[in-house]
């Protein structure tokens, strides 16, 4: 009794297990939370997060005092002339003390450009999750679509097999001639080529997305989401100005455009003299001295202009690169919102009639062969007319999602209250 008890307990156990892990693999991820999962997971983000910390880091070692110098010196005095001449022998004893003295002006542009950096490298890690946000998005909506086809398919084939036994019970009654079971049996293969095609598909979009997400996803996992959500945007006019604000790359680019800006002020301020505060303490036998004094570097032969020039230049490089950023990623917008607009209305076209239309066209097909009005032919003509236009459908829908998602990733609209820091 008590070993059946045991093993009653141990089989619970398993079917519990079984359940929770079955649970786990089949849960439904909505796309935020799908971003949320690839956006904690992808290393590149967390070597763009790495990179904001290494210019945090930056801005402390910016801001630092520079160390003073202190150098001693000691060690025996040997005499050469007798004790009653030179008194008795002593130790020597010499301290030097440098403090070097900033100027305030290359200590604030030095500090001001590592600022600087910071807001680039931040907005750089801004970018990384946007594109990456866009792309789960992307290969999320494509896993939708995959599936989409495949059950397209799956139904195509089921209807084949149907008209093909229809045929086979008419060949068998010397109705129909055997040529037409003979198409209908290639047609069968042909659908179920085109149905195993896109359960492949669809298991590559499956993995390109688990890929995105670096492991971090369930083999099992299903997205809440269907290729028919919503897209829902401010008016362009309005999304021209956010974007002009928030898109990470310009931002990225203006911060490494006032820290250029600074290294030009650091370069002009280094050609101001360099002063070191002095002091020596000097102890022997006889004297005991001390002194104070300034030591000045004063660039009077080269006065840095090589350094201030390379300053220049390189702040009219980033001032160029971001005009021309500006001009490019408003094109960018404007080419996603006409991507936008034209699937919306290839959707609203389909779903305005032609797929009532093609469904119309191959149920009166159907119904007219099976009364013996129409052949096979005509049977397969109107399922093909109906297969492309289903195929455009899911297409149309899914750009829509693709163009929505570009339209985000330059807006840098994406989860970030899930973003842990």
């Amino acid at each position: 009794m008590q070993l059946f008890n045991l093993r009653y307990i141990l089989f619970s156990l398993f079917i519990l297990y079984s359940s929770l892990l079955s649970a786990q693999g089949t849960a439904k991820l909505t796309i935020n939370e799908l971003q949320k999962i690839g956006l904690q997971a992808n290393g590149l983000v967390q070597a763009a997060r790495s990179q904001v910390h290494m210019a945090e880091a930056g801005v402390v070692a910016a801001r630092a005092y520079p160390n003073p110098n202190v150098a001693i010196k000691v060690g025996p005095q040997s005499k050469r002339m007798p004790a009653s001449i030179t008194g008795p022998a002593n130790d020597y004893r010499e301290v030097n003390v440098s403090q070097p003295i900033e100027n305030p002006f290359f200590r604030s542009a030095r500090i001001s450009s590592a600022e600087a950096i910071v807001g680039a490298r931040q907005a750089n890690l801004d970018q990384v999750r946007a594109d990456l946000a866009a792309q789960l998005r992307v290969r999320a909506y494509e896993l939708l679509l995959r599936q989409e086809q495949a059950q397209m398919e799956a139904s195509i084939f089921d209807l084949m097999k149907e008209i093909q036994r229809r045929i086979k019970v008419s060949v068998e009654v010397g109705e129909t001639a055997r040529f037409e079971l003979v198409r209908a049996d290639a047609e069968v293969l042909g659908a179920e080529n085109r149905m195993e095609a896109a359960r492949l598909s669809a298991e590559r979009a499956r993995v390109a997305l688990m890929q995105l997400a670096a492991g971090a996803l369930q083999s099992g996992f299903e997205i809440n989401a269907s290729l028919s959500d919503p897209v829902e945007f401010p008016p362009l006019e309005a999304l021209r100005e956010e974007i002009s604000r928030q898109n990470p790359d310009i931002q990225r680019l203006e911060a490494e455009q006032n820290s250029a800006s600074q290294r030009i002020d650091q370069e002009k301020a280094s050609v101001l003299p360099r002063v070191n505060i002095l002091y020596e303490n000097y102890t022997d036998a006889q004297f005991s001295t001390n002194v104070a004094g300034l030591n000045l570097e004063i660039p009077i032969f080269y006065r840095r202009r090589g350094e201030i020039d390379t300053a220049v230049y390189d702040s009219a490089r980033i001032r160029e690169t971001l005009e021309y950023r500006r001009f490019e990623i408003g094109q960018l917008l404007e080419l996603a919102w006409q991507a936008k607009e034209i699937a919306r209305r290839r959707i609203e076209m389909f779903e305005g009639g032609i797929v009532k239309q093609a469904q119309l066209a191959l149920d009166i097909a159907q119904t007219a062969y099976r009364l013996g009005e129409r052949g096979f032919i005509e049977v397969l003509d109107t399922q093909r007319v109906l297969r492309g236009v289903l195929a455009e459908l899911l297409q149309a829908r899914f750009e829509l999602q693709s163009a929505a998602a570009e339209i985000d990733r330059l807006r840098a609209h994406y989860p970030k209250e899930y973003i842990i820091e």
